[in-house]
């Protein structure tokens, strides 16, 4: 956790979207004392009416623009698919100096949506937290759900060095470990660390959806032998999940292929009883799910 005194402080912070994402950052912002005022739009006036009734707005709109004007920091917190409309409507509400960051796990995605309609004076500083839940809307959020996690900022070429460190002091406040990535190698990155893992998720726990009742009841059954991790990634925002896919598509194909040329070795050792190719696969993937540990990221 930052000290103190490295705290950035914004006068007001406007979050686009208010789920899991946008509810755990408000949080925090209010927990650290982050900024004057925190002004929240969304979709629904229900999520609105929650924001203030959690106590972790300080006003809340369903007009986007209204909700960014005087702003220091912006952050959208919605899916990526929205992006284009979202920065169609904010654009003209943005004052001169401010901050536009987001919190989208594909980052080339966000600077073709984003970056042709940033007006002049204002700075693009996107943000990826890498860290989530199953969970989504106002109520899922909590403050610590960034602690020990990374936080990836792909800043365009010649961003306004002080503006990146404004969004990189906010993401070491709320407990992140803060990485600068090009977007195309972040995008790379994640389809292996991130997309690839709920891709596979997805496929087998529709594989068992589609098993015949009695099987499929025995599976729900007996879900502790590791089924069970699937499904708690398969639960994840389908809305999300799927604009990642659509946008990130080159690099989650590139890795599916490998993945899909590993299986069909391992199928063929499977098959012709090549213990010694299972076991050295075996032991390698213990080795990498201890360095996982080991980086504090289990």
């Amino acid at each position: 956790m930052s000290d103190s005194s490295e705290k950035p402080r914004f006068d007001r912070i406007s979050l686009i979207g208010i789920g899991l994402i946008g509810s755990s950052i408000a949080r925090m912002i209010k927990r650290e004392g982050l900024a004057g005022h925190v002004a929240v739009s969304a979709r629904s006036q229900e999520s609105l009416d929650t924001s203030l009734e959690l106590g972790f707005a300080d006003s809340v709109t369903l007009d986007q623009e209204e909700a960014v004007r005087d702003a220091d920091l912006v952050i959208i917190c919605s899916p990526i698919s929205t992006y284009n409309s979202v920065i169609e409507a904010i654009a003209p509400g943005l004052k001169k100096g401010a901050i536009v960051s987001d919190v989208g796990s594909v980052k080339q995605a966000v600077m073709r949506d984003l970056e042709p309609h940033i007006p002049d004076g204002v700075h693009l500083v996107p943000a990826h937290p890498v860290s989530g839940t199953e969970h989504s809307g106002p109520e899922a959020g909590f403050a610590e759900l960034f602690e020990d996690r990374w936080c990836i900022l792909t800043p365009p070429p010649g961003t306004d060095e002080k503006s990146v460190e404004a969004v990189a002091g906010f993401w070491r406040t709320a407990g992140s470990n803060v990485e600068i990535m090009e977007p195309n190698h972040h995008d790379l990155v994640m389809a292996m660390t991130s997309h690839l893992p709920h891709l596979i998720s997805y496929t087998i726990v529709g594989t068992a959806s589609d098993l015949e009742q009695s099987l499929r009841n025995e599976v729900v059954k007996f879900s502790a032998g590791g089924f069970r991790d699937f499904t708690r990634i398969a639960a994840s925002d389908p809305t999300m999940w799927r604009d990642v896919f659509l946008n990130n598509r080159e690099a989650v194909l590139e890795m599916l292929q490998r993945f899909s040329e590993d299986l069909t070795a391992l199928q063929r050792a499977i098959r012709w009883g090549e213990s010694d190719t299972l076991f050295d696969l075996f032991t390698r993937t213990r080795e990498i799910r201890r360095k996982v540990i080991d980086a504090k990221q289990a």
